[in-house]
């Protein structure tokens, strides 16, 4: 079998922020909020920040995709607090998070087409897909068929925001768009590597099963 998988970055701000966490998903949901209202919220707050990446407004785009953070996490807090048990709200929350990276992609790449920059928009288009690609082997692989959990890899979701937020508070801060070539650079080829990984995780796993 394939060693333990390691300790991801989620896994240990999820260990740091389980309390806080909880507190306020319990006050949300006593307030009677939704968490399916706070997925979409989410999204809807991504929206503005892509609109606002794409006009090349730095400042403003980091500030919101600082905002919106919280709630990728806060709507499963609230879930959990409700003890809803339905599935649809992980599809919804899975489905949002898709549509986050295709806004947040097609931002970068509409601010470098802009400038006629095709190599960092092509860029881009491959953090893009490997970030569909990593999301994607997880999914087929937690599949009933399949059955194994796939944690692995250097950028999961927690290291594509930590990267894009960082990314950008320092193109507003410095007034330039190295800050971004080199972030999506590294997004381009960390994704793709995970994907990488978790194909190969998986392939040895089912090796060690027989199957």
């Amino acid at each position: 079998m394939p060693k333990d998988q390691p300790t991801t970055l989620t896994d240990r701000l999820r260990k740091l922020t389980d309390l806080p966490l909880a507190r306020a998903g319990a006050f949300l949901a006593r307030l009677g909020v939704h968490p399916d209202w706070i997925t979409i919220a989410g999204l809807v707050l991504i929206a503005i920040a892509a609109c606002s990446l794409a006009a090349g407004q730095f400042l403003a785009a980091g500030l919101i995709f600082l905002l919106s953070a919280p709630l990728d996490a806060l709507d499963g807090a609230v879930a959990r607090t409700l003890n809803r048990r339905g599935n649809f709200g992980m599809v919804l929350d899975s489905t949002c998070d898709r549509y986050a990276d295709g806004l947040i992609f097609g931002a970068f790449s509409y601010y470098f087409a802009v400038l006629a920059r095709l190599d960092m928009l092509l860029l881009a288009l491959a953090a893009l897909v490997g970030s569909y690609l990593v999301s994607y082997i997880r999914a087929r692989a937690d599949d009933a068929k399949v059955s194994v959990s796939t944690t692995v890899g250097f950028f999961t979701r927690m290291e594509r925001v930590v990267a894009v937020l960082a990314m950008v508070f320092a193109a507003a801060a410095l007034e330039s768009d190295a800050p971004l070539e080199i972030g999506l650079l590294i997004l381009a080829l960390g994704t793709n590597i995970t994907a990488l990984q978790r194909l190969r995780y998986v392939q040895k796993s089912l090796e060690a099963r027989g199957d």
